[in-house]
Formats: structure tokens, sequence, C-alpha cells
């Protein structure tokens, strides 16, 4: 029990407070959007994700007290293997709604994929860091840049195969912000940076000219529209979203309905915003309901706490994140630090994505705002994700080589 206590006395209480505050926020919106809907089950939504928020709550306040790198070593290649099979078995049967595959019976596996791949890619890489960098003091350069090529290509390997199953839903949304956290990862363990590197520029090229040759087929003819779109590499749905994102009024009463509406509720919420249940754009169902609970659950806030609240909302994930940042920085053991900066990466894509989207900085994609969109599944894997992020910052410090290796 004193151990217990002493560990929970080491808690980061700033992180677990703007974790609160964000769960508050998120039940009190969920509510909010949910009175719109005419459906008695999505008007009292806000009570499962309450109800999820408190098991995710007692799930992050046990793993914060539990040493990650027991939990890694004993958990995250056999949870990364149960979340491929998973992906699996919900494209042969899971339920299909809204276009995708993406549902097994009442949870969706690419959600929890998300953390089985940092988790994974954290402990096998933390295992590669330390010997490869023991060898650059002795061992030939080209030979210990093989072994870093080679332990790129074993990140991209865990990375590529659930991306692919989760493609195949299809949910790329979940992809793109997946990428990043892995990348992060490999860049944070200071190995093969030209690789991260050159992939990334490869990224960047590959984006400026999908989006190129989309404006240059808006200011093209009819004909020839069509004919560059029939060459590109992307479903029809892909396309449109690329279209509204270049040229925002191209269709404001098809795929940038939800765009348009959104920026107006924003708007309209000018600095202090209607009033918490008052947002006139999702009552009036001008802002779909459809969308308001979930993707653009955003422009709901901002219209009824405007400027200054949603401004609260951006500065309460800034103070979360910037201390997940400290307990990387401060982690003596790589294995905490590739975790941290994996799930510190997630979370800022997450938030980075979903908020640019509603105000147009972004193509809209079907990603979640962590706390705030209704999501069982999503809110609790991201407070398990946290919870571990906790156990970096009350474990991360105490770290021996001895008994770095004792666990491994």
């Amino acid at each position: 029990m004193k151990n217990l206590l002493s560990k929970l006395k080491k808690l980061d209480y700033i992180m677990f407070a703007c974790v609160i505050a964000l769960i508050v926020m998120g039940v009190v919106f969920v509510k909010s959007a949910g009175s719109a809907r005419a459906s008695l089950a999505l008007q009292n939504l806000w009570q499962g994700h309450a109800m999820a928020a408190t098991l995710g709550v007692f799930l992050y306040l046990f793993l914060s007290v539990i040493d990650y790198r027991k939990l890694l070593f004993w958990t995250a290649k056999p949870f990364y293997i149960i979340s491929l099979v998973m992906l699996v078995a919900v494209l042969i049967v899971g339920t299909d709604r809204f276009g995708g595959r993406r549902w097994l019976w009442f949870f969706q596996p690419s959600e929890v994929a998300k953390l089985a791949v940092i988790m994974v890619v954290a402990q096998i890489f933390s295992r590669i860091v330390t010997p490869l960098k023991n060898r650059m003091k002795f061992d030939d350069a080209k030979l210990v840049q093989f072994e870093g090529f080679k332990a790129f290509a074993a990140g991209m390997a865990l990375l590529g195969i659930p991306a692919f199953l989760i493609l195949c839903e299809p949910d790329l949304g979940t992809t793109l912000v997946l990428i990043p956290a892995v990348i992060m990862m490999i860049l944070a363990s200071r190995l093969c940076t030209h690789w991260i590197i050159g992939m990334c520029l490869i990224g960047v090229i590959s984006a400026g000219l999908v989006i190129g040759t989309v404006w240059t087929a808006e200011n093209s003819t009819p004909e020839k529209r069509d004919a560059i779109y029939a060459k590109l590499p992307l479903k029809n749905h892909q396309i449109k979203r690329l279209r509204v994102f270049i040229s925002p009024e191209a269709d404001i009463h098809g795929v940038g309905y939800n765009l348009r509406q959104s920026i107006i509720s924003i708007g309209s919420g000018s600095l202090k915003g209607k009033g918490i249940g008052k947002g006139e754009q999702k009552a009036l169902g001008y802002l779909p309901p459809a969308v308001s609970l979930n993707d653009f659950i955003f422009a709901v806030l901002a219209e009824e706490v405007g400027f200054m609240g949603s401004l609260a909302m951006l500065l309460l994930f800034a103070v979360l994140l910037l201390r997940g940042l400290k307990a990387a920085f401060v982690c003596d053991d790589p294995k905490g630090r590739l975790l941290a900066v994996g799930i510190v990466t997630l979370i800022f894509c997450h938030v980075y994505v979903n908020v640019a989207m509603n105000i147009g900085l972004m193509p809209i994609t079907g990603l979640p705002l962590p706390f705030i969109s209704a999501g069982r599944t999503f809110l609790i894997v991201v407070l398990v994700a946290l919870g571990m992020l906790q156990s970096v910052a009350v474990h991360g410090r105490k770290i021996k080589t001895k008994s770095l290796t004792e666990i491994e």
C-alpha cells in the first residue's frame, strides 16, 4: 500500500487535471450535440460517453502505477498480433457503416490497432537503439548504417501491415495519423534519420503533386478534368473532398455542405459563444446531426462557447501534450521515450487534423477529436494511452542499466 501511495504521489497532476477537464468538456458537448437528434438513444449518448470515460479513468490510474517496461514486455507483441487478427476479422465479418467496414460488433479494431502499433514499435526499437549506438563507437560506419536500415525496415513493416488492413476498410484518416506517430518514434530513436527524412520528402512531394493535379483539373475544361481524375489513384469520394478543399464553393450543396455549415457555426460563435446548449446550427439541422456528434463536434463547441472556449480547449490540449513531451525528455529509458513520443504525436495529429478540417485548413476526413467527439472505443483507447504516458512520467527517471537488462 505504501508503494502504491508513493507512486500516486509521483503522478503528473497537471497532466491528470487536463485529462479530467477535457473529459468534462466532452460529456457536456456530446450531450449538447445529441439534444438536437430525434432519436432518444442519441439524445442519451452522453451517458454512454460518461460511462466510457469513467472506465477509461480507472484504466488510466491503474496503468499509471504499473511500470511501463513490464507492461510492454508482457503485452506489446501479443496485443499487436491480436489487433492484426481483429483487423482481418473486421474485413470478413465486420459491420458496414457509412460506406466502410470498420466495426466489429461494438468497437472499432482500427482504434485499438493504433495503440498496438505504438507499443510494439517502442518495445522492439528500444532493444535495437542502445546496442547500435554502442557499436557506432567501434564498428565500421557502413555496417552500422546497414543495421540502422534494417531497423528502419522493421519499423515500416510493423506499421505497413496494419496500415494496409485499415486502408482496406477503407479508413484513410486513421492511416494518415498512424504514419506520423511511427515516423516521430523512429526519429526520436536517432537511427536511420536520413531514411525517414527521405521518406517524408517523398510523401510531401506526392501530396503536393496530387493537390496540384486536382487544382489543374478544376481549372480545366470538363472533358479534360474528367480525364485527369480518371488517372488519379484515388477513390471518387476522396477526389470530391480534395476538390472542396481547394475550392470550398465548388459543391456547397453536396460534399462541401458540412464544411460550409461548420465554418458558419464557428463564425457565428464570435468571441464568447451563444451559450452551452444554445447552438442554432445543430438545433435547426443546418449542421447535419450525422456529423455534429463526431467529426464536426468542434463546430458545435465553437458556436456555443465561442473563440474563448475554443482557445481554452486548445490550451488544455497544449498543456497535456507539453507534459507528455516533458515525460519523454526526462525519461532515461529509450523504451519510455519512444512510447511517450508516439502517444503525444498520435493525439496531436488527431487534434490538429480535426480542428483544421473544421475550419477548412485540411481536407475533410473522418477523424474524431480526442475526448470531445462521441466514440467509446476511441475515448477508452486514448485514456489507456495516456495512462501509459503517465507511467513514463512516474517510472521513467528510475531506469538503471541493470534493472532494464533484468526486465528484458
